[in-house]
């Protein structure tokens, strides 16, 4: 009989024991699994929903984060050049603020220049293009719109934050947005550049931005772009997406991949003790057994594959439930950290991946080996003479 086989009926004959075992490895596993997803899931959310934006290049005065570095002076001499670099599509200008309504109700507030695309989406009413009768227009997210109370086509009061009191601009609601980075509850406005000076009581001729969005055209390299575009622009600091990602892993991300490496060091050692646990028990319960097999001519080779084959059957069994189980924590892992302040709306910390899967696979395949070693180490050195005559006197 083939070792596999053996092992298959060693495994039907104690049901009790096997499915207690496949249980283990599989809640194992699904932590194990969770844990990968965690490790890179957080910065493959981020990374796709700054694809979904369509911009693949960020342009600032300084190095460092968007809003927190000096504004860019002469924005339309800047967005003129980046539109004359080879590959670029698109170049939308970016201001970053905060507003507020006579009643005190404060809303984060960017304008945006351009026509082109912008990094949000419509559910209601128009896009940014004008209400007519001179009231710049304004898109509010759904949280700011039912707080403050109004519809598309209703006129709102605000005034952008400043350390002087500013007087309150009129401002016609076009639409209802939703915006991607935007956290639960927040209340987010955005505002074409225009509209945006008029809220801070600027002269018409600042022409500034603290950020210019660069989106690449088809079959042009992002990262090819950017060096054209630094080149061009030897004064300004860019970065595509890639770079930004990167960065953040590295930094503010790598809590997560922290974190993630030392769950999965300690799942790992469950998974090797529980194994280990049970086919220890399971051998030295079949000693006899074993001492049997090998009196009738079974090899310690053969011995050591049966024992091996059990490892792995109990543990890939366990593994394959541990996949939609761990799907199942993940979602809820997920749902209970994204209920955290300032989480963005779409982001997700648990993000499926193929790496994810076959790391996954490469760990069980490790978990099945190497907690066999020992028990195959009993029982190749098992005495065979000596464990007959033992359970003949006992």
């Amino acid at each position: 009989m083939r070792p596999l086989g053996f092992a298959w009926r060693s495994l039907r004959r104690r049901p009790g024991r096997s499915m207690l075992g496949a249980l283990g490895v599989a809640l194992v596993g699904a932590l194990l699994f969770d844990m990968l997803l965690l490790s890179r899931g957080l910065v493959l959310s981020f990374g796709d929903l700054l694809d979904d934006l369509g911009y693949q290049i960020r342009v600032l005065a300084t190095e460092g984060l968007p809003g927190a570095t000096p504004p860019i002076r002469d924005v339309s001499g800047v967005a003129h050049a980046l539109a004359e670099v080879n590959g670029v599509d698109d170049v939308i200008p970016v201001r970053f603020g905060a507003a507020e309504d006579p009643d005190g109700l404060q809303l984060g507030m960017f304008g945006v220049g351009g026509s082109g695309r912008y990094p949000w989406r419509i559910v209601e009413g128009d896009e940014l293009a004008g209400a007519g009768d001179g009231i710049p227009a304004i898109l509010l997210n759904r949280v700011a719109a039912d707080r403050l109370g109004v519809l598309p086509g209703d006129p709102v009061r605000l005034r952008g934050r400043a350390p002087a009191a500013l007087p309150f601009t009129e401002f016609r609601v076009v639409g209802i947005a939703s915006f991607p980075f935007d956290p639960p509850e927040t209340m987010t406005a955005a505002v074409d550049l225009h509209g945006f000076r008029r809220a801070y009581r600027e002269a018409d001729r600042s022409d500034l931005a603290d950020m210019v969005m660069v989106s690449v055209a088809s079959g042009a390299g992002a990262q090819q772009v950017a060096s054209d575009i630094r080149a061009a622009l030897p004064d300004l600091y860019c970065f595509t997406n890639a770079e930004f990602l990167d960065r953040f892993s590295r930094t503010d991300f790598s809590y997560f991949r922290y974190v993630s490496f030392a769950l999965t060091a300690m799942t790992l050692i469950f998974a090797f003790l529980l194994v280990t646990t049970l086919l220890t028990v399971s051998v030295n319960q079949r000693l006899v057994e074993v001492a049997t097999l090998r009196a009738l001519g079974f090899d310690r080779r053969w011995i050591t594959q049966e024992l091996v084959a059990e490892s792995a059957l109990m543990v890939l069994a366990g593994a394959a439930a541990g996949l939609p189980l761990g799907a199942l924590f993940a979602g809820w892992l997920d749902g209970i950290l994204r209920s955290m302040p300032l989480i963005p709306n779409e982001v997700h910390f648990f993000v499926f991946h193929a790496g994810a899967l076959w790391r996954y696979g490469a760990l069980i395949l490790v978990a099945a080996v190497v907690p066999s070693i020992y028990p195959v180490v009993l029982a190749s050195r098992l005495p065979i003479a000596a464990t007959l005559r033992r359970e003949v006197v006992s």
